[in-house]
């Protein structure tokens, strides 16, 4: 089973800022995942909230600000005073971090609260002139968006998100269409998942951070956890193993 660092090492340091996407970038794990919002001024940045309130000393919406605004604020001391001075990172700077590493790169579009105009099309340009087509997948709870995706790059992997038990998944991922599943860990253990783990369909599990729904998950077939832990679940898996 795949284990992918969730906004980073986001157990240990500040989600979503650099210093965890540095700490990620030396651990022999899979992958990491991240979240994309758009600036007012048309700039991709990482962080998961529509607002900054919670993971910075600023308030308000991302959507509201300009890149050279939001990088004026703290992300880091929220989370530790060793962490102060980290500021939101922009989404080539974190990808810039991984283009010489192994991981694979699960950029999630935030845009089912506020549908942030032409940001698949911005997402998809910086990836294809990075070089990262064959690392990504991009996931969404919008799943309009992934149909997007699908539209303009279908050689690109996809995964659609949700928190809900869900019936025919296979039907509606097709429909969309989707490559992959990324499910709220407890959902991943309903009967009908089964049928998406036997059809060979990827499906990756959040927010796993315990190692015995680790186990639990392992043990049904799914592909990979999503962990806010990454160092402590790569070592418990490898134990197991």
């Amino acid at each position: 089973m795949e284990i992918y660092a969730h906004r980073g090492s986001s157990g240990t340091h500040p989600e979503n800022t650099i210093t965890a996407f540095t700490e990620a970038a030396h651990l022999a794990i899979h992958g990491v995942e991240f979240d994309v919002h758009l600036t007012k001024d048309g700039e991709l940045v990482v962080i998961h909230d529509e607002r900054i309130d919670r993971t910075s000393n600023g308030t308000g919406y991302v959507k509201d600000m300009t890149l050279a605004k939001l990088k004026t604020f703290d992300f880091g001391s929220w989370f530790s005073p060793d962490f102060t001075g980290q500021t939101i990172p922009t989404l080539h700077e974190v990808l810039q971090l991984f283009t010489e590493t192994h991981h694979h790169l699960n950029i999630e579009l935030k845009s089912d609260i506020f549908p942030y105009e032409g940001m698949v099309e911005k997402v998809l340009a910086i990836v294809s002139e990075m070089g990262l087509d064959s690392r990504v997948v991009l996931s969404s709870f919008d799943h309009e968006a992934i149909r997007t995706v699908k539209q303009l790059a279908p050689h690109l992997e996809t995964a659609a998100l949700f928190m809900e038990v869900l019936v025919e998944p296979l039907d509606y991922m097709r429909a969309i269409p989707a490559d992959a599943l990324h499910l709220f860990f407890p959902t991943a253990l309903r009967p009908s998942i089964q049928q998406v783990l036997e059809s060979g369909t990827p499906v990756r599990t959040f927010t796993v951070n315990e190692a015995q729904y680790a186990q639990a998950l392992q043990d049904v077939g799914v592909s990979a956890i999503f962990t806010d832990f990454p160092e402590k679940m790569m070592i418990y898996l490898n134990e197991k193993s």
